[in-house]
């Protein structure tokens, strides 16, 4: 119990600080900037773009803007300009320049600058169809101060009053004409050049896979007419006959086929029989260039594709020359740089958990290029250690860890019964993987051996990928326990430790699962849609045991009435379904401020051979990337508040989660980042348990047992990873069901309250 007078001093300590931050933040954005201007310059305090009504899309416009005003930290504060003016106007002076150069100085309006901007606005109004467009300045000035708005008058629309095509070869007339239920353009249409020049695009996309490789959306041309009236358009597409140079005479477009088709390593030509880094074979599974076939780019683009994910490959290069024999034929080069083959790393850690200290070291060793067939072979052992203070009655007082794992990775599904053309168009992995653990406590001994065989494959673009475990099994061996630990917390043959004890016994687990992944952009690395107007959809499921289960009841196999399940070779084996949802979604406001949504869902239920989820397998809430007022594990389940650190990791996991979260993430300088985040969310239990009293899900109380937590986060942004540090504070506590404690956010204890958090990547 926390004395009212500490809580009171804790919460007068982090309400000062607060303040504090409060105070300088109005502080250093209160300075005058204007003393930094001349008499006849104004400062650009604010700029907006403004349409009369809502069929023109502002934001399209929004680009065109020239000067944009001293940015602002999470949209409010323009901090930078406030660090610069905390200098005087003396520039000579070493601490002024220090501030000048970290801080942002005063942006002055350049009328010119906005002149340029509204002149582009208004062409670009007229591009979308609004010939008669207008584009106004409306400056509002104020103590030297400017807030400018682009006011645009799109007027009516011209629309396309009839469509027709002209094109003088026959061959391209027959193929657009085929294609034509894929038009971007009809009758009726507003006579947009943007959408005007997307069909130009498709186009040559469409007639560059039917062979036609000199052909480019240059070749397309419109003629419109828009003196009809009433904002009518006659619109005509020409493509004209073919013209190689100017002294050349028309002629239909020249379509290609593929003639000879080489590849060459490291400057060396790969040809069947002859040893190469890469078999011959091979490189002709990875390829969808085929001597005699008609050329298409997407051949070439997906052949790109499918070298660039071979871990033996760090660069390729496909080279396509006309035939010295055959004009109509395109000879292709393709040139692979190969990696180093052999790869050998070492990593040294250091541990704190709870004030016990530890370290641990790794060693790596990679084989990209196993089989010559780009084959990936990862080597990894591990040893950690410890050492672990007061554990009363316990002999051992340190920890000690090894493991050992191995995997291969195969770029290709290795499965049968897979057509050629859908192994070319994916890019697909085949992941066996081998792994040993040994883990010594003061508390128990324990061993856990896995093995797997995986399947992972995405489309061209990335956007869509998908994940099936084909098969996972996983062995949990107990081999000793203390008896200080079966004493005070396995014994009791009740119900009450009934999840400790299911989690300390020998376990076989074989399960099976899928994950399927999409995001609206392609991802190009980790943190690809960071900041950007992206949304991402995850959901997966997996579920163990089931044909063990057929199998045991179909043969009457052996059932232990000590352990109440059937067992494989004397180990009870679990039985469960689990589904998981995550959605995440991100709002960009402007080059410096974005909003980031999430909500993740999760529901696992033991049945048959199962009454208790396998604690690998349950969930908890906490920690960096979940409610970030608590400690990772330290939510939950449901009302359930944890009194014993040493176990606590057990009780507080559920079987079912329920995260939800809102950032505003927020440029601040350099590569630093920010954001201010709330964040939502629990775990619960299927069943009533004794030792989690409060921590099953009901569907009339669960709402009153969300947890809230808010605070603020910095991120040191490297763009291809982030190391990020996240302050949480408890909002609302649903550990304690009524009461002063219960909300936080009115009376906080920073002690009791306050959680930091270092973490690499973002929360989601």
């Amino acid at each position: 119990m926390i004395k009212p007078g500490v809580s009171k001093m804790h919460g007068s300590r982090c309400l000062c600080m607060m303040a504090v931050v409060a105070v300088v933040l109005a502080a250093v954005t209160a300075c005058g900037p204007t003393r930094f201007l001349d008499d006849d310059e104004l400062l650009l305090n604010r700029v907006h773009v403004r349409a009369d009504g809502k069929d023109v899309d502002v934001d399209k416009l929004n680009g065109y803007v020239r000067q944009h005003p001293n940015s602002r930290w999470f949209s409010l504060f323009k901090v930078p300009l406030g660090i610069y003016c905390i200098s005087s106007t003396d520039s000579t002076r070493r601490v002024n320049r220090f501030f000048r150069r970290i801080g942002e100085a005063p942006v002055v309006y350049d009328s010119l600058a906005a002149a340029r901007a509204a002149t582009d606005m208004e062409d670009a109004t007229r591009n979308m169809g609004y010939l008669n467009a207008q584009v106004d300045l409306e400056p509002r000035i104020h103590k030297q101060k400017i807030d400018l708005t682009f006011r645009i008058h799109p007027g009516q629309p011209y629309t396309v009053d009839t469509l027709s095509q002209i094109i003088d070869d026959p061959q391209l007339d027959s193929l657009i004409r085929a294609d034509a239920a894929n038009s971007l353009l009809h009758e009726g249409m507003v006579f947009d050049i943007n959408i005007l020049d997307q069909e130009r695009a498709r186009i040559a996309s469409l007639l560059q896979n039917n062979g036609f490789y000199r052909f480019t959306k240059s070749h397309i041309r419109y003629e419109a007419d828009t003196t009809l009236g009433n904002r009518r358009v006659e619109l005509a597409m020409i493509i004209p006959l073919y013209r190689e140079s100017q002294n050349q005479p028309l002629q239909p477009h020249p379509r290609y086929h593929l003639g000879s088709v080489n590849y060459v390593i490291n400057d060396s030509l790969a040809q069947p029989g002859r040893r190469m880094p890469l078999t011959y074979n091979f490189l002709l599974s990875k390829s969808n260039l085929r001597p005699g076939a008609l050329y298409r780019e997407n051949d070439v683009q997906s052949t790109y594709a499918a070298l660039a994910q071979l871990s033996a490959v760090v660069g390729t290069n496909v080279a396509l020359e006309p035939s010295p024999t055959d004009s109509s034929m395109l000879d292709a080069t393709v040139n692979l740089l190969m990696a180093r083959r052999h790869n050998v790393s070492a990593e040294l850690e250091g541990t704190n958990s709870a004030g016990d200290l530890g370290a641990a070291v790794s060693l790596g060793y990679e084989n990209r290029n196993l089989f010559r067939r780009s084959t990936l072979l990862g080597l990894k052992v591990r040893g950690a250690f410890e050492a672990i203070k007061g554990l009363d009655g316990y002999a051992d007082q340190n920890y000690i860890e090894y493991s050992a794992e191995a995997n291969l990775h195969f770029p290709e599904f290795v499965f049968p019964f897979l057509t050629r053309a859908f192994r070319r168009s994916s890019k697909a992995q085949s992941i066996a993987s081998l792994m040993f653990d040994s883990q010594d406590r003061p508390e128990f001994h324990r061993r856990v051996l896995t093995a797997a065989w995986r399947y992972r494959w995405s489309r061209l673009d990335s956007r869509m990928q998908h994940r099936i475990d084909a098969i996972d099994l996983n062995y949990v061996f107990m081999p000793w326990i203390s008896e200080t630990f079966r004493r005070e917390y396995l014994s009791d043959n009740s119900s009450r430790n009934a999840v400790l004890r299911y989690n300390y016994e020998n376990l076989f687990i074989m399960r099976w699962g899928y994950q399927f992944q999409y995001t609206s952009i392609p991802v190009t690395s980790q943190n690809a849609t960071y900041g950007s107007n992206a949304y991402s959809i995850r959901f997966g499921i997996e579920t163990a045991g089931n044909l063990l289960y057929g199998i045991s009841h179909l043969f009457d196999t052996q059932y232990s009435t000590e352990l109440d399940a059937y067992t494989l070779f004397n180990i009870a084996y679990a039985q469960y379904v689990k589904g998981d949802f995550d959605f995440s979604k991100s709002f960009r406001f402007d080059a410096r401020n974005s909003l980031a949504l999430h909500l993740a869902a999760g529901v696992a239920f033991p049945y048959g051979n199962s009454t208790i989820l396998p604690y690998e397998k349950r969930y908890f809430s906490g920690g960096a990337n979940s409610v970030r007022g608590w400690a990772v594990r330290g939510l939950g389940p449901g009302s359930f508040s944890g009194s014993d650190g040493r176990v606590d990791f057990i009780r507080q996991t559920g079987d079912v989660k329920l995260d939800l979260s809102a950032e505003w993430r927020t440029h601040l300088f350099w590569k630093i980042d920010g954001a201010a985040f709330i964040d939502a969310g629990n775990v619960w239990t299927i069943r009533e348990y004794d030792e989690q009293p409060g921590g099953q899900f009901r569907i009339d109380t669960f709402w009153r047992q969300i947890a809230v937590a808010y605070g603020l986060g910095v991120r040191l942004n490297f763009g291809y990873f982030i190391l990020r540090l996240d302050a949480g504070m408890k909002a609302i506590n649903p550990a304690v069901e009524s009461g002063r404690d219960h909300y936080p956010i009115i009376h906080p204890n920073f002690k009791r309250d306050f959680h930091l958090h270092f973490a690499v990547g973002l929360p989601y």
